[in-house]
């Protein structure tokens, strides 16, 4: 059995505002705040003695591996994401960062926001650029009814509204 795996298909490179703020705010948190705590602690645990069967010296070594990795891959993507912070010039239309409110056949509504891969979260509604729903309403305007297969079925929605702005604000519906 091999440990090869196939290359990761690459995110598309765009984030909102909003989101590269908490990927910066983080990179500050673990690098000027966990990171002098962790190696502290470290340190301290060395001074005991033994570090083969030091839980302090061993843990504390493991959360560090975590906060460097974590550190050298907020770098990299803060490098090479692109910030989309304006309002596209036709609001009419759906592009990266609208809110959309949709129905589906059962007349449920779901409102959700078009965001880069780094910044999913389902239960508020974040969905990411690359997913299959995000791709076929790409372009569409209100009232249009949109098909898109996901988990071997395919999905119906009718576009209801498409607003622009930030998490908490609604924004105007178009």
């Amino acid at each position: 059995m091999s440990r090869y795996r196939p290359p990761r298909t690459p995110s598309s490179p765009y984030i909102t505002a909003q989101g590269a703020t908490k990927l910066r705010d983080e990179l500050q948190q673990l690098w000027k705040v966990e990171r002098p705590i962790v190696t502290a602690a470290v340190n301290e645990a060395a001074k005991n003695g033994d570090r083969s069967e030091n839980g302090d010296y061993i843990y504390g070594k493991r959360r560090l591996r975590e906060i460097d990795g974590r550190v050298r891959y907020l770098s990299k993507r803060l490098e090479s994401i692109t910030v989309v912070d304006q309002v596209p010039t036709d609001q009419n239309r759906v592009y990266f960062g609208a809110w959309v409110t949709m129905v589906d056949n059962d007349g449920q509504e779901n409102r959700y926001r078009i965001v880069g891969s780094d910044e999913i979260n389902p239960p508020l509604g974040y969905i990411s650029i690359d997913s299959p729903m995000a791709r076929a309403l790409l372009g569409k305007t209100c009232d249009d009814t949109l098909e898109f297969r996901h988990k071997e079925k395919t999905h119906v929605r009718h576009i209801v509204s498409i607003s622009y702005g930030d998490e908490g604000d609604m924004g105007i519906d178009t």
